[in-house]
C-alpha cells in the first residue's frame, strides 16, 4: 500500500510540476510578445528581417496562466499537500491526552467529510451551469473551440471528492491506530527513517 501511495504521489508531483512549468513558459512568452515589438521598432530590426514586424502581444497568455493556476492549486491540494503541511492552531490539541486527540481527530475528519459531501451537489450544479460560459481567448488546441468554464472548474469538484476520501481514510485510520502524529513526532520519525536508510 505504501508503494502505491508513493507512486501516486510521485505522479501527482510530476503533473503539478508540469503545470507550473507551463505557467512559467507561458509567462515568459507573454513578456516576450509584449516587449519584443518595442525592441523591433527601437532598433529598426524589421528592415533587415521583415517577419519580426509581425510579432504582437498574445492576448490568450494571461487567461491560460489563470486557468493553469486554478488547476495547479486544487490538484496539488488534493493530491500532494499532506495533512501535516497545513497551517494548524493546535495548542489545545497538543495539550490534551492521546485519547482526547483521537476524539478530536475523528470529529474533525468526519466534519470535513460531511461538509464536502453536503457541498458537493450545489457546487457541481454551479460548475455545470458554467458550461454556458466559455473562455474569452483560450481555445481547445484540438478543435479550435473556446473551452467551457465547466471544464476548467471541474477540477474543484475533483478536489472536493479527493479531500472527502482522504479525510474519510484519516478518520478510519485514527479509529484503528490512534491520532495522527504531531509535527515533532513526524519529524523525529523522518529523521529516524533517513538515518536507517543511510546505514
Amino acid at each position: 500500500m505504501k508503494t502505491v501511495s508513493t507512486w501516486v504521489t510521485r505522479i501527482a508531483e510530476a503533473i503539478a510540476a508540469t503545470l507550473l512549468a507551463a505557467i512559467f513558459l507561458t509567462f515568459l512568452l507573454q513578456i516576450f510578445t509584449r516587449y519584443f515589438p518595442k525592441l523591433v521598432v527601437a532598433f529598426d530590426m524589421a528592415s533587415f528581417w521583415p517577419a519580426l514586424g509581425n510579432v504582437a502581444p498574445l492576448g490568450w497568455t494571461l487567461e491560460l496562466i489563470g486557468i493553469l493556476w486554478v488547476w495547479v492549486i486544487f490538484f496539488s491540494c488534493a493530491f500532494i499537500v499532506r495533512e501535516r503541511d497545513h497551517v494548524r492552531f493546535d495548542i489545545i490539541y497538543l495539550s490534551v491526552s492521546r485519547r482526547v486527540r483521537t476524539v478530536f481527530s475523528i470529529v474533525a475528519a468526519t466534519a470535513i467529510v460531511a461538509g464536502m459531501i453536503y457541498a458537493l451537489e450545489p457546487t457541481w450544479d454551479y460548475i455545470d451551469w458554467l458550461k454556458r460560459r466559455k473562455t474569452s481567448t483560450v481555445r481547445n488546441p484540438f478543435d479550435g473551440q473556446k473551452i467551457p468554464m465547466r471544464t476548467i472548474f471541474s477540477v474543484y469538484a475533483g478536489f472536493m471528492i479527493v479531500v472527502a476520501l482522504r479525510y474519510l481514510w484519516l478518520a478510519i485510520d485514527t479509529v484503528r491506530h490512534g491520532p495522527p502524529k504531531t509535527e515533532l513526532e513526524a519529524v523525529l520519525e523522518d529523521d529516524r527513517d533517513a538515518a536507517g536508510g543511510a546505514k
